[in-house]
């Protein structure tokens, strides 16, 4: 999967493991806050049925594949498409103006296979869960190429050593159908839907600073929509970054954001991730979770993300300073309408 600051590849037990506590039979749970779609993979993975959803099209199309589609259904086609793709040849265009030459996020070849396989995938006309698995194949190996510290905010000075591999796609880890029912990914603000979603249990894990994914993930998101919208800056994000605002990267509007959500939902369980980091403090999490149930709170000491370990850059990948600190912690607010044992609970 893509390089992700918010990914909790690395907490993925933690959050299974408490989903599996409260949920000992199964059920549904819904990921309202996608991302990267690692959660909602990990759970449909253990047999639960997934619902994830996010505003970003690179996330929606990230949790169709992992969490939508189903192997058994699709896995045959999708391999014969991507062998297909890889015959494309090289022809540079729009994607390699925009990131390969203006920026440099990646190198001008393989800038000409993505672009020419990216118009290819939009001539074939697939079905929505079989072009989000090629699109994702395309993301993940563009991702293994790049020349950043991680996120799209800036590229290396000089050329990183994999932005000179060849690009080389790769079937992604499609999984099989559940026994308790089809899974789904769809595109939706959370504030809104939020009174919508039946599920058993509800996972959040918001943006808690002023960092937009939008804003850190904008090849991607261009990538996904091909709609070549206009450019700005060094970095040459999309012109609808600067209005595509989440309240969740708002100092003053996260905390109604937040409890907008929380008082929304119907289900019985939720588990909310956030950090030390964030604009909320345990504390306040804590007060305005309890109006629920019972809260129990996880810990979890974690390093920081890479590009906090590789130091501060400007937007021409120059290093201009030191971060504060290397490590933060992860917190994990387990919301039930009586206590249950969490082993982890601090």
């Amino acid at each position: 999967m893509i390089k992700y600051i918010g990914s909790k590849r690395a907490l993925l037990g933690h959050v299974t493991g408490a989903v599996r506590r409260l949920l000992p039979d199964g059920g549904t749970v819904c990921d309202l806050f996608s991302g990267s779609a690692r959660v909602g993979h990990a759970l449909k993975g253990q047999g639960f049925r997934v619902w994830s959803n996010d505003h970003n099209a690179y996330a929606h199309t990230l949790a169709t594949a992992y969490v939508q589609a189903d192997r058994e259904r699709w896995a045959d086609r999708a391999e014969r498409i991507l062998a297909e793709l890889r015959t494309v040849p090289p022809e540079a265009g729009w994607f390699t103006r925009s990131f390969c030459e203006d920026a440099r996020f990646f190198h001008p070849d393989n800038g000409a296979r993505i672009d020419a396989m990216r118009d290819r995938i939009e001539a074939m006309g697939l079905e929505p869960e079989l072009k989000a698995i090629a699109l994702v194949s395309l993301m993940e190996a563009a991702d293994r190429v790049d020349s950043t510290a991680g996120v799209q905010m800036a590229y290396m000075k000089s050329w990183a050593a994999r932005a000179f591999n060849p690009l080389t796609l790769r079937m992604p880890d499609v999984l099989p159908g559940v026994a308790a029912g089809p899974c789904k990914a769809t595109r939706g603000d959370a504030v809104e839907i939020a009174s919508q979603i039946e599920a058993d249990l509800v996972y959040l894990d918001p943006p808690y600073n002023q960092h937009s994914y939008i804003g850190n993930y904008h090849c991607w998101e261009s990538l996904v929509l091909w709609d070549k919208l206009e450019t700005y800056g060094i970095a040459n994000k999309r012109i609808d970054v600067k209005t595509r605002k989440s309240p969740f990267n708002s100092k003053p509007g996260i905390a109604p954001a937040l409890a907008s959500v929380v008082g929304s939902l119907a289900a019985p369980n939720l588990i909310v991730s956030f950090n030390d980091e964030g604009y909320l403090s345990r504390q306040q999490l804590v007060e305005m979770l309890s109006a629920r149930g019972h809260v129990q709170v996880i810990e979890i000491a974690r390093p920081r993300y890479v590009g906090a370990r590789i130091g501060i850059h400007n937007l021409k990948g120059e290093k201009v300073g030191a971060v504060g600190r290397l490590r933060n912690v992860e917190y994990l607010f387990v919301v039930t309408a009586q206590p249950v044992v969490l082993a982890d609970a601090a």
